[in-house]
């Protein structure tokens, strides 16, 4: 689905990305994982045409991200860290409106079936300034996936919210992966959701991809650990030498 060949982002004194090499499985859960500053929101960025990389190429269904930017918005969703949402406007007139900008066809038609497949129909007339972060995330989802993308991707989706709300997010991205076939790119520092909602992983540290793997594939090579978190310090220490 996603392939990213020797991929790097440069500015005037930083490194963001250093020689990213990368595949992504149609219909993966792919967690990319990293501390802050790692690299993980440029990348992202690059993936969703956003940004362009100072070098490198990135593909999605073999569609060049940079050549081909518009027909890769077309198959792709986005969910940035922080949802920008019109909070004087109900939930299905934010949806209305960036749904129409997006041109999706029949947008009345796709926000009932979105916001029935998220079970949010009952808040569809509430302005949105009323709910809560979690709820805000709900629409921020539905919005992204009005259009049934390929390829949907989140920036830190479940930042913020307690642990009632980062369920519901992690069920929402199940359902959306198995019942629309949507692979989902999601950049997380949260391993805990990573064990329960990733097929595949990404470790990044200081702009280099240090590990990409199947989780089932990384939790048999490093069978010594005992959890994600301990093989994550593992393998980050090791880049730290």
């Amino acid at each position: 689905m996603l392939l990213a060949e020797h991929v790097s982002k440069q500015y005037p004194n930083v490194v963001a990305l250093d020689d990213l090499n990368l595949e992504v499985p149609d219909g993966a859960i792919f967690g990319f994982l990293g501390h802050n500053g790692a690299g993980k929101t440029t990348a992202l960025s690059i993936f969703s045409t956003l940004i362009l990389p100072t070098s490198g190429r990135v593909t999605i269904q073999g569609l060049d991200v940079v050549k081909d930017n518009l027909k890769v918005r077309g198959i792709l969703g986005y969910l940035p860290e922080n949802v920008s949402l019109y909070g004087d406007l109900t939930v299905r007139e934010n949806l209305r409106f960036l749904g129409r900008l997006s041109e999706v066809r029949k947008v009345d038609q796709a926000i009932d079936e979105t916001l029935d497949m998220l079970g949010f129909s009952q808040w569809s007339e509430s302005k949105v300034k009323i709910l809560s972060k979690g709820m805000r995330q709900r629409v921020g989802i539905a919005q992204s996936i009005l259009h049934k993308p390929k390829i949907l991707f989140l920036d830190e989706p479940t930042s913020g919210l307690d642990p009632e709300g980062s369920a519901d997010i992690r069920e929402i991205l199940l359902r959306i992966n198995a019942e629309l076939g949507t692979t989902i790119f999601m950049n997380t520092h949260m391993l805990s959701e990573v064990t329960k909602t990733c097929t595949d992983i990404g470790i990044i540290s200081h702009g280099k991809l240090l590990l990409a793997d199947t989780l089932k594939n990384i939790e048999m090579q490093y069978k010594d650990c005992n959890s994600l978190e301990e093989i994550y310090f593992r393998i980050g220490k090791g880049d730290a030498e």
